[in-house]
C-alpha cells in the first residue's frame, strides 16, 4: 500500500534521529493532559507513537487520494461564482473532506479545541508530505497557522467560537495582508478598520494576492490609527466570510492552480479585534514569520521530492545510447546533486523547526505563572533570548535555501526528462511551475537573505555552529568535523572584513554569499551528526563537503575582494532602462 511517509527514507531517518521525545515533553507540558483529553499521551514514547500513526495516516491519504487527483486539480482550477463565492477544484474539495474526516486539520492546536497538540516539527513533516502530493493543496492545509495566531493572541471568547470548527476542518482561514500598493512593504497598508459609536469594528478596502481568500475566517491587517502612517498604526482583525466580503477575482497564475488566490473587497465588513490595537504588524504578523517561512520551506521540500522521484525513475527506465540514461555521468551528477540538496534543505528546515518548538516551549513555561526558583527562571529567560536569535536567522535561511533548492531541482527534473519533461504528459513541468512561487511569497529570496544576514553578522551563525560541533565525535567523523571548524574560521574572517567596511550597503551586496557560507557550514555540521547514525549519511556528508567547502572559499574570496562595481557602476553594467512595448 503506497504511503508518502513510510516510503521516504530521509523523513523516516529524521523522525527517528531527532529528539521528538523531548519535544513531546515540551508540547504535553509534562504529560499533564493525559486522562483529561482523548488521545493525550501518557508519556514520551506514547506521544511519539501518536505522531508516527498520525503521519502514517496522512501519508496514506496523500499517496492514495491526493496525489492521483493533482493533475486534474492543476488543469481544472477553481471557479469564481457570480455571487462572489469560490468553488474549489473537485480534488481539493475531496482532499479537504478526507483530511477533516481523519482529524488532521488541527495539527498544533490544543486538545481543548479539538486539536492534536503536535509539535511544529511534526506539522512541518506533514506539510512536506502533503506538498509532494499536491503543492496547491498545501496552501490551504498549511494555513493552520491562522488558527495558531487566534490561539496565541485572541481573547477566550473568540478562541472558543472559532478554533473548534477550524480544528474539525469545517472552516478554513486566510491571512489577509497584501494590497495592490503594499506587498513586501506591509507598513504601507491602507485598508481601513474603524469603530462605530457602539464600539463595533468594521473593515473597508481592497486586498490582493490572498491565498484562500475565500476561506471562512479571515485575519486582516488594517489601519486603525489613520494619523500614524507606519506599522504602528496597524491592527489585526478577524472578519468572517459573508455578504460584506466579496471575492472580486481569482488570479490567473503560472502554477499552484488548485490554490485560489483572491482579490477581496471589504465593504464595511463586521470585524473583531485580535489582541490589542497597533500591534497587528509589529507583534502579531511578525510572530507569524517563523511559521510562514517554515511552511514555504516545507512546501519546497515536497515539490522537490516529487520532482526528484520522477527524474530518478525516468533516468533508470529511459534507454539511450545502448543503456539507461542514469549511466551517463552528466545525468548521474544531476541526480546526485538533486538528492543531496533535498536532504540538505530538509536537515536545515527540520532543525530550524526544532528550534522554533524549543522557543515556543520556553516562552510557554515563562508565561505559565508557575513558581520557579531564581536560577531556573534566569535560565529560561536566557534560553528564550537565545532561541529567538537562532530562529530569527534560521527561519529565513530555511525559506531562502529550500525554495531556491526547489527551483533548481524542479528545473533539473525537466532537464533529465528532456523533451518529455517539457510536455504535459509528465508532471515535471507542473512541479517547475509550482516551484517558482516558493521563492516569492512570504518574502522573496532577496528579503530572506536580508533578514538572515543580520543574524549572521551578529554572530548567531557562529554560535549555532559552536553548539552543533562541540561534542565528542567518533574517530571516523572527527577529522571531517574539523574541516567544518576550519570553514567556520573562514566565515568569521569574512564577517570581520564586512564589518571593517563600515557599510550596510556593502553588507547587503555580500549578503547572499555570506548567508550561503553560513548555511553550507550549518548543514555540514548537521550532516556530521547524521553520519554518526547512518552509513548513507556518511557518504552524503563527504559529497556535501567536496562541493560546498570549495564554494565557501570562493564566496570568501569574492566577499574579501572589496569589489563594489555593482554599486558604483550600476548604470554602465545594467544599461539604460529599456522602452517597453
Amino acid at each position: 500500500m503506497p504511503n508518502f511517509f513510510t516510503d521516504n527514507e530521509d523523513i523516516q531517518f529524521l523522525f527517528n534521529h531527532m529528539n521528538l521525545k523531548h519535544l513531546a515533553g515540551v508540547c504535553e507540558e509534562g504529560f499533564k493532559f493525559h486522562g483529561e483529553h482523548d488521545f493525550a499521551p501518557e508519556n514520551a514514547e506514547d506521544a511519539v507513537d501518536n505522531y508516527r500513526r498520525i503521519l502514517e495516516t496522512l501519508g496514506e491519504l496523500c499517496a492514495e487520494v491526493i496525489a492521483p487527483s493533482s493533475t486534474d486539480t492543476d488543469r481544472t482550477g477553481n471557479v469564481l461564482n457570480e455571487d462572489g463565492t469560490v468553488t474549489y477544484a473537485p480534488g481539493i474539495k475531496n482532499a479537504l473532506d478526507r483530511l477533516s474526516q481523519a482529524q488532521l486539520m488541527g495539527f498544533t492546536l490544543p486538545y481543548r479545541y479539538g486539536g492534536l497538540n503536535c509539535p511544529q516539527l511534526v506539522y512541518t513533516m506533514s506539510n512536506d508530505i502533503v506538498s509532494r502530493a499536491d503543492a496547491s493543496l498545501m496552501n490551504i492545509y498549511g494555513l493552520q497557522g491562522i488558527a495558531e495566531t487566534i490561539n496565541a493572541f485572541a481573547d477566550d471568547r473568540i478562541k472558543a467560537d472559532y478554533l473548534p470548527p477550524m480544528a474539525q476542518g469545517k472552516w478554513t482561514g486566510a491571512m489577509v495582508l497584501t494590497e495592490p500598493d503594499a506587498g513586501s512593504d506591509l507598513q504601507s497598508v491602507k485598508v481601513r478598520a474603524y469603530q462605530d459609536e457602539g464600539g463595533n469594528w468594521y473593515v473597508q478596502g481592497v486586498k490582493r494576492f490572498i491565498t484562500n481568500g475565500c476561506g471562512e475566517v479571515l485575519l486582516v491587517l488594517a489601519r486603525t490609527e489613520p494619523e500614524i502612517a507606519d506599522g504602528r498604526g496597524l491592527s489585526l482583525l478577524l472578519v468572517e466570510r459573508g455578504p460584506k466580503v466579496k471575492v472580486r477575482r481569482l488570479e490567473e497564475k503560472l502554477g499552484i492552480h488548485g490554490s485560489p488566490t483572491c482579490e477581496l473587497f471589504f465593504d464595511d465588513a463586521p470585524a473583531k479585534l485580535i489582541g490589542e490595537r497597533q500591534r497587528g504588524l509589529i507583534t502579531y504578523v511578525m510572530s507569524l514569520m517563523n511559521g510562514a517561512r517554515i511552511g514555504i520551506a516545507s512546501q519546497s521540500l515536497g515539490i522537490a521530492e516529487a520532482a526528484f522521484r520522477l527524474a530518478r525513475n525516468y533516468a533508470h527506465s529511459r534507454r539511450q545510447f545502448g543503456g539507461p540514461i542514469e549511466e551517463l555521468p552528466a545525468v548521474r551528477e544531476l541526480l546526485v546533486n538533486m538528492r543531496t540538496d533535498i536532504q540538505a534543505a530538509r536537515a536545515l528546515t527540520y532543525f530550524a523547526t526544532y528550534c522554533v518548538d524549543i522557543e515556543i516551549g520556553v516562552v510557554r513555561k515563562l508565561e505559565s505563572g508557575a513558581t520557579l526558583d531564581p536560577t531556573a527562571a534566569k535560565q529560561l529567560k536566557n534560553d528564550s533570548r537565545k532561541y529567538k536569535r537562532f530562529n530569527s536567522m534560521l527561519t529565513p535561511m530555511s525559506k531562502y535555501w529550500a525554495s531556491e533548492m526547489c527551483m533548481r531541482v524542479s528545473n533539473d527534473s525537466v532537464a533529465v526528462l528532456g523533451g518529455s519533461g517539457y510536455m504535459k504528459d509528465y508532471a515535471a513541468e507542473r512541479h517547475l511551475r509550482d516551484a517558482r512561487i516558493t521563492t516569492i511569497y512570504e518574502g522573496t529570496s532577496q528579503l530572506q537573505v536580508l533578514a538572515a544576514v543580520r543574524g549572521v553578522m551578529a554572530g548567531t551563525a557562529l554560535t549555532v555552529l559552536d553548539e552543533l560541533l562541540t561534542r565528542d565525535w567518533p574517530p571516523e567523523i572527527a577529522p571531517v568535523a574539523e574541516q567544518v571548524r576550519e570553514g567556520q574560521k573562514l566565515l568569521a574572517r569574512a564577517m570581520e572584513f564586512i564589518k571593517a567596511q563600515n557599510s550596510t550597503e556593502y553588507m547587503d551586496l555580500c549578503g547572499r554569499r555570506l548567508v550561503d557560507m553560513a548555511i553550507n557550514l550549518i548543514v555540514a555540521a548537521l550532516f556530521c551528526d547524521h553520519a554518526t547514525a547512518s552509513p548513507a549519511k556518511k557518504a552524503l556528508l563527504h559529497r556535501w563537503l567536496s562541493v560546498r567547502l570549495p564554494e565557501a572559499r570562493m564566496n570568501y574570496e569574492t566577499i574579501t575582494s572589496g569589489n563594489r562595481l555593482v554599486l558604483e557602476e550600476f548604470a554602465a553594467l545594467a544599461g539604460p532602462v529599456p522602452a517597453l512595448d
